[in-house]
């Protein structure tokens, strides 16, 4: 089973910024495709941004220019830095690993909450 803990969620005033990280094996960050989903309260669960293992990358229309996805080697995370948030953004972001994605191994999300 993949482990996926995703942290750095919270309450942020519209346009402010937060940075999401999710840590996982070194075997699991470096072999496979890691996403961020987000599902927003009554939705289905959307992929928001994506990094293979040589680095590119995919973002969903609706957050391209002010999130980035990126890795960090050293300490075995994908984080995404989210900058300009507006309360659509609100929502539990999942990170998520594969070849494929999405797979079913989910870690427990981390809940963010921009104010107007």
């Amino acid at each position: 089973q993949v482990q996926l803990v995703e942290s750095g969620g919270g309450l942020v005033q519209a346009g402010g910024s937060l940075t999401l990280s999710c840590t996982t094996s070194e075997r699991i960050a470096n072999s496979n495709v890691m996403g961020w989903f987000r599902q927003a309260p009554g939705k289905q669960r959307d992929l928001v941004a994506l990094i293979s293992v040589n680095g590119d990358t995919k973002y969903a229309d609706s957050i391209k220019g002010r999130f980035t996805i990126y890795r960090d080697d050293a300490k075995n995370t994908v984080n995404l830095r989210m900058h300009a948030l507006n309360v659509e953004d609100t929502g539990v972001y999942y990170c998520n690993a594969g070849g494929n994605l999405p797979t079913a191994d989910w870690g427990r999300g981390t809940q963010v909450t921009v104010s107007s």
